[in-house]
């Protein structure tokens, strides 16, 4: 009797749930079936963090950045401070210097600078400029960028870091490459890295290091008398990461500036 009496129970029980779920949005009944997290499910492809942009869009992104030429304005007797030796300080930059400049004659003769992006954290630059410093030819570049703004200088102007990949870019897919390919190389090229971009590649410079950069580039640019059209993302010039355009911002941007080595642009005193 007992017994007849449970299973009677159990019965009408099961039926009573079984008309109340379809009620329940959130039951198995009526969600269907979720992959494991990280996992794609069946026919679903693999999205990268962010297309690779095109010429168009670094343009576009750059053109975002609220930092004109005319809201940086170069200090007083910048062009002759350019050309010091020693450890020169530019106003509205903060430069620490791992060794002296000599003089720009006695400089490797560098005639095209490319920004890098490390894919290293926050707060990387320093350790990554000492490293540098330690082994100036090894795989790295002659300045690093911290994503407060401050840069680290890491070697003698006469050394030559391992950077960039002998311009083997030869498609167009961002500038003429013909004027590029192996060309372009670590040999000519000063080559300066932007740390910060860790985990999300695609996470751009920060206001700190877009603002050191429009001083930092022109700086470069008086220093070894390079024209903008020699300012380089390394994409541009390089096969690299399809997730994003390494550089390509802030390249961009420093040849908007249009900075002319030796002309006195507005803004500047001498």
């Amino acid at each position: 009797m007992g017994l007849k009496m449970t299973l009677a129970r159990r019965a009408a029980w099961l039926t009573t749930l079984a008309a109340l779920l379809p009620l329940v949005p959130n039951s198995a009944a009526a969600e269907p079936t979720r992959a494991v997290r990280g996992w794609p499910v069946a026919g679903e492809q693999i999205t990268l963090p962010r297309p690779r942009p095109d010429a168009g869009d670094a343009d576009a992104a750059a053109s975002r950045v609220d930092i004109a030429a005319n809201q940086v304005a170069l200090p007083e007797g910048f062009r002759e401070l350019a050309k010091r030796p020693g450890e020169p300080q530019i106003p509205g930059l903060t430069l620490v210097y791992l060794h002296p400049l000599g003089l720009p004659g006695d400089a490797v003769k560098w005639r095209n600078i490319i920004v890098h992006q490390t894919e290293g954290p926050p707060g990387s630059a320093k350790s990554l400029a000492l490293a540098q410093a330690k082994s100036p030819t090894k795989r790295g570049v002659t300045i690093w960028v911290e994503t407060d703004g401050t840069v680290y200088w890491s070697t003698a102007e006469s050394a030559i870091p391992t950077h960039g990949d002998g311009a083997n870019r030869n498609d167009n897919r961002y500038i003429d490459n013909s004027k590029t390919y192996r060309n372009v190389v670590k040999t000519n090229s000063i080559g300066v890295e932007f740390v910060g971009n860790y985990p999300d590649v695609a996470k751009p410079a920060t206001r700190e290091q877009t603002q050191a950069w429009v001083i930092l580039v022109r700086f470069l640019q008086e220093r070894y008398d390079i024209p903008a059209e020699n300012i380089y993302a390394h994409n541009w010039i390089d096969f690299k990461d399809r997730r994003y355009c390494e550089g390509c911002e802030l390249a961009t941007l420093a040849r908007k500036l249009a900075y002319e080595p030796g002309k006195l642009m507005s803004g500047a005193r001498e």
